[in-house]
């Protein structure tokens, strides 16, 4: 049985104490086939009387600092942790897959981790491959657990997994979900304060270096209301210093006397006006670490407040950026950049033995963790003077750390949460003087990961944004708007987006002229739009205008102005138009071997597309001349191994096929076949497809018991790799039927 962990969960936290009233709870609750949500609360609360008065909002300060706030820290997800880790161990799951779903593109690039991570088909946007996953845990026998961490907002109800192999394990402190897994008959198991054994247990155990600083325990226990974080950050304080129990809570009682006389119920009181304990902990906490990193540790807890306190990979604070807010400041010279990455390493530690952050040093590069109680109380004990200069310190640092070529995916993740969390929390800050880079980088991560309905909501943001902050006629909101209807066509809006490019088109017109490369490009994006959205006449006529506008600016034998040929041939071979398409084809393909040679990428990326229009067209002979030249010119520069060789044989047997060379049509399918086998492996999509259209060939010649055997095997396969509704299972299933007939 092969057991796999897929996506990065929390360590265990030194000192874990396994909560053992919710952990049988939880044991007995969540069987096969269930929802469980873990939420922080009193067990009376649920379902019916679930407190909706949270204070603050998870979209601007996320989570407020009233007492129940502060609850919201009570080891939720530790206890999912641990649990998760005994199913696997224990062998009642063979694969744990754990998403950290506070927004919508961390829920979906979670799904596509784990779909590539099963070997899945990955063709499509983040929203298609997951459907893909999630069709395949409701069909695997294998049993599983997904662990939807810190989940915010009302999840789309075709994202939750299910499935009667499988447990869906939730945390979260957000009202709304809690609403929603109530509707949805989900169990829910209130994770509160520590039983006394318990909390005495877990201090104990964070003091063992040194036993006389246990003196007061008990007591001290006591005056934390057994409350899981602020006896961690107590524990950290004390563990890092000469205090005692007993001499911590001397201070704890300080500190409360005067904070309730400041505050006479406000902030970070209960019902009662009783102060959290939590409070009065993370304040005396920040005092600690200011005392081991003076300065340094405080600004570095500023920036990571308006990051994700999910995870803040630890490079945003040793960038140039971090270290020029961070390290000394206020003071006359300015550090070396030893000095400076030093203090930022030590403010970091400092802020860890203080408890007010955690870092996770066995991810590359490390994640720093931020319980939301203490991020939401020190944004709002932000003055605005210090919340700007940190926004624009933190967007620096993180665009700095941001890797060029988005790689790993999981550290452009945490990234793109980021900075949500960052331009939710700084506003019009990250506006000042322009678009902060920051915004745009962020955009072009979630296009590239294919998370399309992401891309579209965060363009739409900063579109509105930058119409109201620059003004709708800014060069800024134009080239905003050009990505937002780039990001609606990938997610199969045209609609939308000529709408868009329309608007953007006559801005270009205007200011720049009807010639200007600029405007040519607006024409162009317009044209292809049109095409996607099966406006042929319009769309010819405008790629018409746009190839006229590349050979006035550019010479008609640029490269940019075969593109906008191709595009206009195109445009034609989607309207049926495939004498007009075929005429374009031929002048582009041989102006690209007059300039370009015969057998350069582009020329035979175009003799191809001349091949696929002459077949749609029924020329198949021409079509077979032209696929014969394609696969001998890739066999020579690409290599017979190459995928796109490979495509192109498949695509030379395929006309083959149509002609009636079925002896040619048979051997290049089985040559298919084998190089994608030997290339991809016998389970990937492009290699059972090549076996379904074999087996075609194989009953198209007569040899039924070969395309039987074949076709048996393919949708085996398909079955065993994909959803059992995935189009290409579906295909061999039925052409299986067809050759056997209905059984």
């Amino acid at each position: 049985m092969t057991m796999a962990w897929i996506g990065v969960a929390p360590p265990l936290a030194a000192g874990f104490v396994a909560r053992q009233e919710a952990g049988l709870a939880l044991r007995d609750a969540l069987v096969p086939g269930a929802t469980v949500a873990l939420a922080a609360d009193r067990p009376g609360d649920w379902p019916g009387g679930w407190p909706t008065d949270r204070a603050g909002d998870r979209r601007g300060d996320r989570r407020g600092s009233d007492a129940r706030g502060w609850r919201d820290s009570s080891g939720k997800t530790q206890l999912a942790v641990s649990f998760a880790r005994s199913l696997l161990q224990d062998g009642a799951v063979e694969l744990v897959l754990w998403v950290t779903a506070a927004d919508h593109a961390s829920v979906l690039s979670g799904y596509a981790e784990a779909a590539a991570a099963l070997g899945l088909q990955l063709a499509g946007d983040a929203e298609t491959v997951s459907g893909r996953l999630l069709g395949w845990l409701r069909e695997t026998a294998r049993p599983w657990l997904v662990v939807l961490d810190d989940l915010t907002g009302a999840l789309d109800e075709r994202l939750w997994p299910a499935g009667p192999a499988g447990r869906v394990l939730v945390t979260t402190a957000d009202q709304a979900v809690l609403a929603a897994l109530a509707e949805r008959r989900a169990g829910a198991i209130p994770v509160g304060q520590y039983s006394r054994r318990e909390a005495l247990t877990y201090l104990i155990g964070r003091l063992a270096a040194d036993l006389d600083q246990r003196q007061g325990a008990i007591d001290l226990v006591g005056d934390l209301d057994r409350d899981p974080l602020a006896l961690a950050q107590a524990s950290a304080v004390i563990a890092t210093s000469e205090l005692t129990c007993h001499d911590y809570r001397e201070h704890f009682t300080r500190r409360k006397e005067q904070a309730a006389s400041a505050s006479m119920g406000g902030a970070g009181t209960d019902g009662a006006g009783e102060l959290a304990p939590g409070a009065i902990t993370w304040a005396l906490s920040m005092d600690h670490a200011d005392l081991l990193a003076p300065r340094t540790a405080q600004s570095l807890l500023v920036l990571a407040a308006l990051l994700d306190g999910n995870g803040i990979p630890v490079t945003v604070f040793e960038t140039l950026a971090a270290r020029e807010y961070c390290a000394f400041p206020g003071a006359g010279a300015a550090p070396t950049p030893v000095q400076a990455l030093q203090a930022v390493r030590d403010g970091l530690a400092a802020l860890g033995q203080a408890g007010l952050v955690s870092a996770d040093e066995a991810l590359s590069p490390p994640l720093l963790r931020m319980s939301w109680p203490v991020l939401a109380a020190v944004r709002a004990a932000m003055p605005d003077g210090m919340r700007k200069g940190a926004a624009v310190a933190a967007a620096d640092a993180v665009l700095q750390a941001w890797p060029a070529d988005d790689a790993p995916e999981s550290l452009s993740r945490a990234l793109r949460s980021c900075a949500e969390h960052l331009r939710q929390s700084a506003g019009d800050l990250l506006w000042e003087g322009g678009c902060h880079p920051l915004l745009l980088r962020a955009g072009r991560s979630l296009d590239a990961a294919r998370l399309t309905g992401p891309a579209v909501a965060w363009w739409a943001e900063l579109a509105t944004a930058s119409g109201r902050v620059l003004g709708p006629d800014h060069q800024e909101t134009s080239g905003i708007s050009e990505r937002l209807a780039a990001a609606y066509l990938a997610a199969g809006q045209p609609m939308q987006a000529i709408s868009l490019l329309r608007d953007v088109l006559r801005e270009r017109a205007g200011a720049l002229g009807p010639d200007h490369p600029g405007t040519v490009d607006a024409t162009r994006d317009l044209g292809l739009a049109l095409v996607r959205a099966g406006w042929y006449s319009e769309a010819t006529t405008v790629l018409t205008e746009a190839a006229s506008g590349r050979d006035r600016t550019q010479g008609s034998e640029s490269t940019a102005a075969l593109s906008a040929r191709e595009d206009l041939a195109a445009a034609h071979r989607a309207a049926g138009q495939f004498a007009e398409a075929i005429t374009l084809y031929r002048r582009v393909l041989a102006d690209r071997e007059r300039v370009q040679g015969s057998r350069h990428a582009d020329t035979t990326a175009v003799r191809q597309k001349l091949a696929e229009a002459y077949l749609a067209d029924g020329q198949l002979k021409a079509a077979i001349s032209q696929y014969e030249r394609v696969v001998a010119d890739r066999d020579r520069v690409l290599g017979t191994g190459h995928l796109d060789t490979i495509a192109a044989r498949g695509a030379l047997g395929a006309a083959y096929h149509a002609a009636g060379k079925m002896a040619a049509a048979v051997r290049l399918a089985e040559q298919t076949r084998a190089a994608y086998t030997g290339t991809l492996g016998a389970d990937h999509p492009d290699t059972l497809t090549a076996c379904l259209n074999l087996a075609h060939a194989y009953a198209a010649v007569g040899r039924r018991t070969d395309a039987v055997r074949l076709l048996t095997e393919t949708v085996e396969r398909c079955e065993l790799s994909l959803p059992v509704s995935d189009p290409l299972t579906v295909a061999a299933r039925t052409s299986l039927t067809n050759i056997n007939g209905p059984s």
